[in-house]
Parts: C-alpha cells; structure tokens; sequence
C-alpha cells in the first residue's frame, strides 16, 4: 500500500489551492459519506484534493484512483480496512466507477467500520450502473456542474465576483452589473471566451490544444465510459457521435425523431435510446415540458449539447448563435440547481415560475408580454432595464 501513499502524497503536493469550486462551500463534509457526481473533466478530483490539503491531518487520510492498476491485484475492501487499522479515517475514493461493484464494497466498508469517513467521486456514468447494494440511504450526493462564466474569469485571471442568486439578479440587475464591472470590467469579452473554452479548467493546460482534448474527452465518454456502464454495440457508438455533431450545428433544435432517426440511421425506439444515454453521460440536455415526467420514451422538446465549449469543439468553426445563446442559459441555470423546462411560451421556464426568451439586442417580449414573471435575457449588451436582463449575468448565479 506504501506506493499507494506515495502517488496520493505527490499528487496532493502539486494541488493548487487558489481556485477553489462554488460546490466546494455547500458540500456538508462532516456527512459520514458522500458522493461527488459531474462530467468528466469538470475537477471533481480537484476539488477532493484541495478539501484534504486545507482541512484534514494527512495521516489519518487516504485519496485512491480506483483506475490504478494496483487494483488488478487488490480489492477495495482489503485497502480499506488496512487504511483503518493504521489509525486511517478519511477516505477518498476516486473514479469508483472504474472499480467492479464497488457498490458493495463501498457499503461494507460503511457499514463495518463505523467512524470510517467516505468520500467518492465518479463520472456521471454512475447513474447507468445497476447494483444490488442499496447505498442510496448512506450516500449525501452532489453533483459537480461544468464552469460558470464566474468560475471561469476567477480560475483564468484570479478575477474574483460574488455569486448572486436568481431572485437577486432578477430584482436587482443594473447594481449587479455595477460590481461586477469593478472587477471584470468587459464582460461581454469574457462572455465570448467563455462560450468558446470555458466550461472545462483543463484550459489551462495550455498550448492551443483545449478542442483536440475536448474531442478526446468525448471519445473517452462515448467509447470507454458507456460500454463499461451498458452494452452498446461499436455501430451504436459512432451513431452516438454522429448525432453530436449534427445537434452541434443545428438551430435551437426542436427534434422530429423519425427524421433525426433516419439521417442517424436507426429506429426512433433506438435514437429516445441514444438521446437518454447521452444525457445521463452530461454530453447533452434534453428539454422536456413541466407537464411530462422525465421518461425514456417521452420526447424532448427540444435537445442541446451540454456546454458551449462542446458546440464549439465539434462545430467546425459554424455553430448558430442562437443555439450558443440557449446552451449557455440552459447551462447556468441548471449548473445553478435550477429547474428548467419547456414552457407553453417563450424559451424556458425557470423553477416552473420564471419565464424568458434569449436573443441579441433587438429581442421583443411579444411572446411572453402577458406573462407574470416574464424576462428577456438579452446578448450584446452589458446593462439591461427593468426585465431586459444582459445573457452574460446568468454566468454570475454560482
């Protein structure tokens, strides 16, 4: 277990502690045991490292890959409870989806050594897993969303903004503004960036190279990720991506099935199939009216990739602005723990409260004029007035 340690120990060295994720202050880390759920490449490991570097005594702490080849010839269990005896109390499983049925060991080791802390992370894949192990009880889960435009500007510049909550932002937007611009005074030029780099922090890793690793994320999401959670065939696969990068080009995309089935080339049963895997893996959002529960066989009303950095990686230089545009709220809102569905007018209902179009500048209320609660979020603007409220402050929400 020593090299164990070793890798652990070297990689909280090398932990940055900086930039630290909003999630990170609303996580109750006294729980006896959580789960951190996101994306991957969304700094879920990150964000564990950094909790044990300010706030643990590193003897009584262990942080494992449950990649690493050591487990080839070790179980969990065996680590675990060794890790106990040594006076060990927090630990810090990492990939635990990599891990076979680690459901049931993770509940052992719960269950046996009772002042044991547990904290796991994984990709979001963890949805698709079954298990007959019964963790729901003991697991405190979270989940890790992409970047905000907020997180994007601190982790870049050290550019640090105060998140505002929905029904302040609403209410108070021009003051927002106001402070914001103290800080970050071109909004609308971090605006743009973001749209392109910003909802993954391996930007900065540099060298001009953030697309060519972005489309090997999604490859390792699509060809790796899914077969160990669902057998789905090679084929299946490639329709997979296929159908990313048709969603990547498209308008605001409100799908015919039987169309979108055909040019995928399979089954309508088969493509409510794709778009379900596709949204349990954080690669796109599927809209749904308030009015229908989230079913497999339901259709979305609309569909969009995940994040505006996935556009523009797989659009070839043509994504359309107004997709940009609705990606990016959608983003924000959800990433903030907002409900957002389909509504009977307008682009979105927020929270089954809160209704809004998204456009530029010129953008009318004509669609939702008579609505309570109806809001115009507006692009190519820094200030707004009274319910024309400036698209890039919803960056500001976490």
């Amino acid at each position: 277990m020593d090299a164990l340690v070793a890798k652990y120990r070297s990689l909280l060295s090398a932990t940055q502690m900086g930039f630290v994720r909003a999630l990170d202050s609303q996580i109750n880390w006294q729980a006896r045991a959580l789960c951190i759920e996101g994306a991957r490449g969304t700094g879920k490991s990150t964000l564990m490292l950094q909790h044990i570097k300010a706030r643990l005594p590193l003897d009584q702490t262990l942080y494992l890959s449950l990649d690493d080849l050591y487990f080839k010839q070790h179980t969990l269990s065996e680590v675990g409870e060794a890790f106990y005896m040594q006076g060990g109390r927090y630990f810090f499983l990492d990939e635990v989806h990599k891990y076979p049925d680690w459901q049931r060991e993770v509940k052992n080791l719960y269950d046996f050594l009772p002042d044991l802390k547990i904290v796991i992370s994984g990709s979001s894949i963890l949805a698709l897993q079954q298990s007959e192990a019964d963790l729901s009880r003991r697991l405190l889960r979270y989940h890790l969303p992409e970047l905000s435009l907020r997180e994007y500007a601190a982790l870049k510049e050290g550019i640090i903004a105060p998140a505002c909550s929905l029904p302040e932002l609403l209410k108070a937007h021009t003051d927002i503004v106001d402070s914001i611009r103290e800080v970050l005074p071109s909004p609308l030029q971090w605006f743009k960036k973001y749209l392109g780099e910003g909802a993954y922090p391996f930007f900065l890793e540099g060298g001009g190279d953030f697309f060519v690793r972005l489309n090997q994320l999604i490859n390792v999401i699509i060809d790796y990720d899914l077969p160990e959670a669902r057998a789905i065939e090679t084929s299946t696969q490639a329709k997979l991506k296929k159908l990313l990068y048709v969603l990547s080009q498209a308008a605001p995309f409100t799908p015919n099935i039987a169309k979108l089935a055909e040019q995928i080339g399979t089954s309508r049963s088969r493509l409510l199939e794709m778009l379900d895997l596709l949204e349990k893996a954080k690669l796109i959002h599927n809209l749904r009216a308030a009015s229908f529960g989230i079913s497999l066989m339901n259709k979305p009303e609309k569909v969009y990739l995940h994040n505006t950095s996935l556009i523009m990686a797989l659009a070839e230089d043509r994504p359309n602005v107004g997709n940009l545009r609705e990606t990016f709220f959608y983003t924000q809102l959800a990433g903030a723990g907002h409900r957002v569905t389909y509504p009977k007018a307008g682009d979105f209902l927020i929270d089954n409260k809160y209704h809004f179009e998204i456009g530029g500048r010129g953008k009318g209320k004509k669609q939702i004029a008579k609505l309570p609660e109806s809001y115009i979020a507006m692009d190519d603007i820094e200030y707004g007035s009274e319910q024309r409220i400036p698209l890039w402050l919803f960056g500001f929400l976490y």
